[in-house]
């Protein structure tokens, strides 16, 4: 908007000015959502009985002197240097200049378009400046996607623990004998070609509203995928192994851009597996991580 930061952030993001104009930001937002009696009773509207109008009017004044600091500053750089090509230089140049048709720009139009710009486009993505709480996870589908579609591929135990045959029993045509050491393959179903389409792709849309598997979970309910086993024996640490991985998962693609070592594209990626008790890769994954939050998001939190 301006070519050229606002708030400088030397002091790891802890600018006053910022600070004060985050709560200008946020009481518009407040003075703008507030129920206000004189809206549904407007022979009131003089009297302002929640006072609405006068903090409106206060906080008015703050925004109008924080955007022609901004303008006037904007005019003395641009004089000393080549001109920035960004909004306000635009705006400006139509209210000195007009357009084709002679229309010219004022001031208060180009504050105004300012302020629109600052409080849409502040307000919406501070919102989630912060960090992803439990109860956010419900509201992730394609995260739960992603979740089930890499437990399918990529179980943590590809063999169940050894279970023992209490009776006799027959399998599919093969005959399991009472007291015979049972290990379920589990690595081996979640790629079965005749249970999934493209069983070798890591593809989470499988698991989104309107697919075939769109009602599949990996809780033991559905055999073609079961991570944590199923029936009686199955794992007792399901759930909160499982509220772990999204929540952390969550939290690490939301707080982090991240970068392969060496300039590694992901399509070469070394995705082998070493098999074990657990399953692990043959090449450890190393990637950079980048914070992509307001610094104070992680001092609260890391």
């Amino acid at each position: 908007m301006l070519g050229r930061r606002v708030f400088n952030d030397e002091n790891h993001g802890n600018d006053p000015k910022a600070d004060d104009f985050k709560n200008m930001i946020l009481e518009a937002m407040v003075l703008g959502g507030v129920f206000n009696i004189s809206d549904f009773i407007p022979s009131l509207e003089w009297l302002d009985l929640q006072g609405v109008q006068a903090k409106t009017k206060i906080l008015h004044k703050k925004f109008d002197a924080f955007l022609t600091n901004i303008i006037e500053e904007h005019e003395t750089s641009n004089s000393k240097s080549e001109k920035h090509k960004d909004l306000l230089t635009t705006l400006l140049a139509l209210r000195d200049k007009g357009d084709d048709e002679g229309n010219k720009l004022t001031n208060i139009e180009i504050k105004t378009l300012l302020l629109n710009m600052f409080v849409a486009g502040t307000d919406t993505s501070s919102s989630r400046d912060r960090n992803v709480k439990e109860e956010d996870i419900q509201n992730l589908p394609y995260l739960h996607a992603v979740i089930k579609e890499t437990f399918r591929l990529h179980p943590s135990t590809p063999l169940s623990l050894p279970r023992i045959a209490s009776e006799s029993c027959e399998i599919f045509g093969y005959h399991i004998p009472k007291g015979a050491t049972v290990l379920i393959n589990v690595w081996a179903i979640a790629r079965d070609p005749k249970q999934w389409d493209d069983p070798l792709v890591f593809k989470p849309e499988r698991f989104l509203q309107g697919s075939d598997k769109c009602d599949v979970d990996i809780k033991g309910n559905n055999f073609e995928v079961i991570p944590f086993g199923a029936g009686r024996r199955i794992c007792v640490g399901m759930s909160l192994g499982l509220r772990t991985v999204q929540l952390l998962t969550a939290t690490l693609a939301h707080s982090f851009n991240w970068e392969l070592e060496n300039g590694l594209k992901p399509e070469n990626m070394n995705m082998n597996e070493a098999f074990g008790l657990t399953l692990q890769r043959v090449v450890p994954l190393s990637v950079y991580p980048k914070c992509r939050l307001s610094p104070n998001v992680y001092s609260s939190s890391f």
